[in-house]
């Protein structure tokens, strides 16, 4: 194990920090990616997903509000709640 002595100069510290090099090469496209880019057809799929997702959703909101809107006409009032 090495111990290096700290530098006089703190300066010196800070300047020899190697930088890093943030340009990366972006990969191409590939298979089926390419397919579908050079179609346009990631975005219909998109598309089509995010319709589908907009249909769950609002499915799920009109279920909940039957479901309390049932939930109020059956709450058990004074009359019901004999033993």
């Amino acid at each position: 194990m090495t111990i290096y002595p700290f530098p006089q100069d703190t300066t010196e510290a800070v300047t020899s920090v190697p930088t890093i090099a943030y340009d990366t090469p972006e990969a191409l496209p590939v298979g089926t990616e390419r397919f579908m880019l050079q179609q346009d057809k990631l975005y219909v799929v998109l598309g089509v997903v995010l319709i589908i997702w907009l249909g769950i959703v609002f499915y799920l909101f009109r279920t909940d509000r039957k479901i309390a809107r049932l939930e109020a006409q059956v709450e058990p009032t004074p009359d019901t709640l004999r033993l």
